[in-house]
């Protein structure tokens, strides 16, 4: 019997959540700039709720604005990530933070223990997003906050799929991206997502959008092409020659964003706001 989210379990516990494992320094400066962002959505909180947290950036970032007196708990399907911010969290002394390996679609959160949720592109992955956002509601205090980032389209995104795009004519076997199923860019259509959210049990909920400048070293492409997205994760099957010609073909798909020594690009994103 398939478990819920049982793909996306399976994806992060292994070769991707190990590519985001062994990328982490270079994805958390590129994705720097929405840390600012989450800290001043959750002002006055004292409990805040990190969903998809990965390595713990935004986790770290909002529990040093909590202090002493506040708590922050980052929550990821991801083992080999959790595992990094929870080593992390030791080598910095950051004590006011929690880190939880959970599918936040049916963990048993303690309820009514949180007054903010937070995500910067991790809640887009559920099977069934109404019972995740059911569940984080249970989780969440009487007019508690919830501030999400997620990314709209592909098509405002083309730096994002860039790779992809490339390198589509060496592999007319993998399948097209699904708009609508969990995924990078689920969240793109606001009607739809604010549907969920109110059947959920959020009001209040409005989008904003958010269009934040980003920019990645050009050294780091070659890597990031090859280890990052749909992508890397149909390298493994390939032989070593046409492996290597779609990483170059990717690679390429990049080259239109340098500029000045830097692939730069702008994330095209919604600010979703609710309460709970």
């Amino acid at each position: 019997m398939t478990q819920p989210n049982q793909a996306q379990a399976e994806l992060w516990n292994n070769q991707a959540g190990q590519n985001w494992v062994e990328q982490n320094a270079m994805l958390d400066r590129l994705f720097a700039p929405f840390e600012p962002l989450l800290v001043d959505a959750v002002h006055g909180a004292t409990a805040v709720l990190d969903i998809g947290c990965g390595a713990g950036a935004t986790t770290f970032a909002v529990a040093r604005s909590l202090g002493a007196q506040g708590r922050c708990t980052g929550a990821d399907i991801s083992a080999p990530l959790i595992e990094l911010a929870r080593r992390k969290a030791v080598e910095t002394g950051a004590d006011n933070t929690e880190f939880l390996v959970a599918d936040a679609q049916q963990h048993a959160f303690q309820p009514a223990a949180f007054d903010a949720v937070i995500s910067r592109f991790g809640v887009m992955f559920f099977d069934d997003p109404v019972v995740a956002f059911a569940n984080l509601r249970r989780a969440s205090r009487t007019d508690a906050t919830l501030a999400c980032i997620v990314w709209r389209g592909a098509a405002e995104n083309p730096f994002m799929t860039a790779a992809e795009r490339a390198a589509a004519p060496l592999l007319p076997e993998a399948p097209p991206r699904d708009p609508d199923a969990p995924g990078q860019f689920a969240f793109a259509d606001r009607d739809r997502v604010g549907a969920i959210l109110s059947a959920a049990g959020w009001r209040d909920v409005n989008f904003q959008p958010l269009d934040v400048a980003c920019a990645m070293p050009t050294p780091a492409l070659d890597t990031y092409a090859a280890r990052m997205g749909p992508v890397s994760l149909v390298l493994p099957s390939l032989d070593e020659d046409r492996r290597r010609a779609v990483v170059e073909a990717a690679r390429r798909g990049f080259e239109p964003f340098v500029i000045d020594g830097a692939a730069r690009f702008t994330a095209a994103c919604w600010r979703v706001r609710g309460r709970a």
